[in-house]
């Protein structure tokens, strides 16, 4: 595919995106106070705008053969991408609960863990494509998986999250490789404990974040290569979703329990994303049995290379995002009971929230007896308490 990212557009782009993250470590620096819901919900607006704003330059005024099209996919990848993120926000929120993580420390991991996400997606989405630009069969695989794990979703109990993050299976790895304080020193992620050098519990939260992340990169990035192979709207709708990440959290932290058919719609949308990276291994298995007449009914679109079966990016920008406006206008007029689970990790957020705000010295509860006692025996510790 003519990839519309010239050098200047990947270079540009690129130090903007670093440059943001740069200004926003400084600011984060000088105050550690947690973000409030209004100013979350700002900033959640100015990443939207900023992300339609530069579908708009690629639309209008990008000087391209391609342009429009390119819109319209970025559009829709960053649809996908940003639905996907959910899941995310849901574990870290789960992540911060069970480890006790203070609120004004919250956004420091969140930030740390939204710049490694940045850096592993760019390195995800260049392998991807090299190896789809050498094995175009691929594509199939990637197709097959997302139907797989879309199915996943949509099957009820097919996919639910474990509330007791120590049976966690990215935590139960992480626990295995580092050892860790069993108090908070401040923000920072390593403390001095008679003259070793060891890690704060906020460092092995943000070892789970970015392992989770890295689990989740495995369905959002081959869901958007399902849209478009063009590498750079690959990334630039990336980085977008990645980017909202963290003001998403903070905006939707209290009501993520709530949007109880967001992820069914997530599962459809993966798996019609999934059916549409695989029509073109569906038409030739129909040809071969004799069933033309069922090709011809298959939709098509048209390349340099002539007319293949796919779904154009209109009609597929169209089902991605009514399907997700339905997910969550759905939850909003169904909403369903909180899982007894929910509830107690909603009342260990009250506990934390009213230790943070009394006039006596705060300690975190222990996540180990001894400070150098391996972490994968803190796991069992914090599960028992």
């Amino acid at each position: 595919m003519d990839s519309i990212g010239t050098p200047v557009l990947w270079t540009g782009f690129t130090v903007i995106v670093f440059a943001v993250l740069a200004i926003d470590l400084f600011l984060a620096s000088r105050d550690d106070k947690p973000m409030t819901r209004r100013a979350a919900l700002g900033w959640t607006t100015v990443w939207l705008f900023c992300a339609l704003g530069f579908a708009l330059g690629i639309y209008g005024l990008l000087d391209h053969a391609r342009s429009r099209e390119a819109a319209m996919e970025f559009l829709a990848g960053y649809l996908i991408e940003y639905s996907l993120s959910v899941d995310n926000l849901f574990v870290f929120l789960l992540l911060f609960s069970a480890f006790k993580v203070p609120q004004q420390y919250q956004h420091r991991v969140l930030f740390w863990g939204i710049f490694g996400a940045v850096l592993l997606r760019a390195i995800f989405i260049f392998a991807g494509t090299a190896l789809l630009q050498q094995f175009h069969f691929l594509i199939y695989v990637f197709g097959a998986f997302l139907v797989f794990t879309g199915i996943k979703l949509v099957i009820p109990g097919g996919d639910d999250e474990d509330d007791d993050v120590s049976d966690n299976k990215v935590v139960l790895f992480a626990t295995r490789f580092i050892r860790v304080h069993d108090h908070y020193d401040g923000d920072r992620f390593f403390t001095m404990h008679n003259g070793v050098r060891l890690a704060t519990p906020l460092f092995l939260v943000l070892v789970c974040v970015e392992l989770s992340d890295v689990v989740f990169a495995l369905d959002s990035i081959p869901a958007v290569f399902g849209v478009t192979l063009d590498p750079f709207i690959v990334y630039t709708s990336n980085i977008f979703a990645i980017l909202g990440l963290r003001s998403l959290f903070f905006l939707l932290s209290g009501a993520l329990w709530g949007l109880r058919f967001l992820k069914p719609a997530l599962g459809i949308v993966l798996t019609f994303v999934g059916v549409k990276m695989t029509l073109g291994l569906l038409a030739a298995g129909l040809e071969r049995v004799g069933l033309q007449a069922a090709v011809d009914w298959l939709p098509r679109i048209t390349t340099p290379h002539g007319s293949e079966p796919s779904v154009p990016t209109p009609v597929s920008l169209a089902i991605v995002g009514g399907l997700l406006a339905f997910g969550v206008g759905a939850s909003l007029l169904f909403p369903g009971q909180k899982k007894a689970g929910v509830v107690a990790t909603e009342e260990v957020k009250t506990d934390v929230d009213e230790a943070l705000h009394t006039d006596h010295p705060h300690t975190h509860r222990s996540l180990a007896r001894h400070v150098e006692q391996p972490l994968g025996d803190v796991v069992g510790d914090a599960k028992q308490g």
